[in-house]
């Protein structure tokens, strides 16, 4: 799925960074071919889409995120970079950015979206507080999956930390070990919340 700015049907995910070009672009790439991966046909079920709070718009991924996804097995397809815009987290049903200053830059664009909106390290390291699969509420995955990010923003009151380990860097104008850190970063945070997702089945 290409980066058009559509938003397809089901749960979305919404990822966020400054030009997405580097890291939401990754992100949004590295969990379309995990997602295709562990769910098959059914990962149809999970959109994900990725913008830039000063996007690069047009452009492709970086060619440093982007040998940096092959190594994780993705490739960037026909990626181009998009410009975030209101209609992104008004219909988004979980908006994961990579840095706090992303997720203020989201909020105040759409206040409504506060017990929707995380940065990714943040979601992640909250979820071992929220319940398993079995016991959220909900008859089918999507509202089980509501369920899954409401039981995130509850736990986020009662989370000991954060701070300056909410961030991923950027890698902009940065040696390839860079991306490739920021890479990992990613990967470490992403993968388990989408295989949460995924169990929701």
């Amino acid at each position: 799925m290409s980066s058009s700015g559509g938003m397809p049907p089901g749960f979305t995910i919404l990822m966020v960074c400054t030009g997405n070009i580097c890291r939401s672009a990754l992100a949004e790439r590295l969990g379309r071919a995990y997602l295709d991966e562990i769910m098959g046909a059914a990962a149809a079920d999970i959109g994900l889409v990725s913008a830039g709070t000063r996007a690069v718009v047009g452009s492709a991924m970086h060619p440093d995120s982007a040998l940096v996804l092959a190594g994780f097995g993705a490739e960037p397809g026909d990626f181009r970079a998009q410009q975030l815009t209101e209609r992104l987290p008004a219909r988004a049903d979980l908006i994961l950015t990579m840095t706090r200053s992303h997720r203020r830059d989201v909020l105040a664009m759409a206040p409504r979206g506060l017990a929707r909106t995380f940065t990714l390290r943040e979601a992640a390291a909250l979820l071992d507080d929220v319940p398993r699969a079995a016991d959220l509420a909900g008859e089918s995955a999507a509202e089980r999956a509501e369920s899954l990010v409401a039981a995130l923003a509850s736990a986020r009151s009662r989370r000991q930390g954060g701070g300056d380990e909410d961030d991923i860097q950027d890698p902009i104008r940065q040696p390839l070990d860079v991306h490739q850190e920021v890479g990992e970063a990613i990967t470490e945070a992403l993968l388990p919340l989408l295989r949460r997702l995924a169990d929701l089945r």
